[in-house]
């Protein structure tokens, strides 16, 4: 396998919740690899500065700003990428929240916004974008999922059932455009301190014990999504459609550790 099929010159990104995190090292990741990068959130003043990274990396970009809860937002996002590139063939899904609460006492509202934001505006981008790719005959969507995906974290229900739904709407969504040219992934971080996590695992109990856990004992390192998210939007997952790759340092596999 020649290397120049990890190459992404040429390939137009889009990567929502791409300002910050997680999600704006993956955007630069990308970019990197050869790709226009349009990194898009809510926050204008994070969207410039991300933009004017992917700028400075010499690759092209937009400044649009984006709400997942609102699909009129995500359409025109991708009525201005297409405007812009002419086409859009790369997708990550990385907008998410979390809420830390005892499952018992958490109110419907703070759950559907869970909802809302991490399953359904995950499902909005993949429509919108996803029937644009499948009518081009090419594509790449990259969710992201987690650990929790599948394995039960205290206090944040919500969050968990979310992300196990993008997990499951990942594989559905894979199988429903495998023979249109698009292939639909996901990523399954392991913990990453990112601003959404900080709190609940820096110094406490709860940070203290997915260190046990992790065999690498470890946190992870946001540049170490990097590759992951390069390969499955890459040539080089040609044949790669429905999975849902773990980077979190042996975690799911982990059962002793000592």
């Amino acid at each position: 396998m020649s290397l120049q099929m990890f190459d992404l010159s040429g390939r137009v990104a889009v990567v929502i919740g791409g300002t910050q995190g997680l999600g704006l090292q993956i955007a630069l990741g990308l970019a990197s690899a050869g790709a226009d990068v349009v990194p898009t959130a809510r926050n204008a003043a994070n969207v410039e500065l991300a933009a004017a990274a992917i700028e400075a990396m010499g690759r092209r970009t937009l400044r649009k700003t984006s709400d997942v809860m609102d699909r009129d937002s995500i359409q025109s996002l991708h009525d201005a990428v297409l405007a812009a590139f002419g086409k859009v063939d790369i997708l990550v899904n990385a907008a998410g929240i979390t809420h830390k609460l005892p499952t018992l006492e958490v109110n419907e509202a703070d759950w559907a916004r869970v909802m809302e934001t991490n399953l359904t505006g995950t499902l909005r981008a993949c429509q919108i974008f996803g029937a644009t790719m499948a009518k081009a005959g090419y594509g790449r969507i990259i969710n992201i999922a987690s650990i929790a995906s599948f394995r039960g974290f205290f206090r944040v229900a919500a969050y968990a059932a979310s992300k196990s739904a993008v997990a499951s709407l990942t594989q559905t969504l894979a199988i429903e455009l495998a023979e249109s040219g698009v292939n639909v992934n996901a990523i399954a971080p392991g913990v990453f301190p990112t601003p959404l996590n900080t709190k609940l695992i820096d110094g406490t109990p709860r940070g203290a014990e997915i260190l046990t856990r992790t065999p690498m004992h470890r946190f992870g390192k946001s540049e170490e999504l990097v590759g992951p998210a390069v390969f499955l939007s890459s040539e080089a997952a040609g044949f790669v459609t429905g999975t849902v790759l773990a980077v979190d340092g042996g975690f799911l596999a982990s059962g002793v550790n000592c």
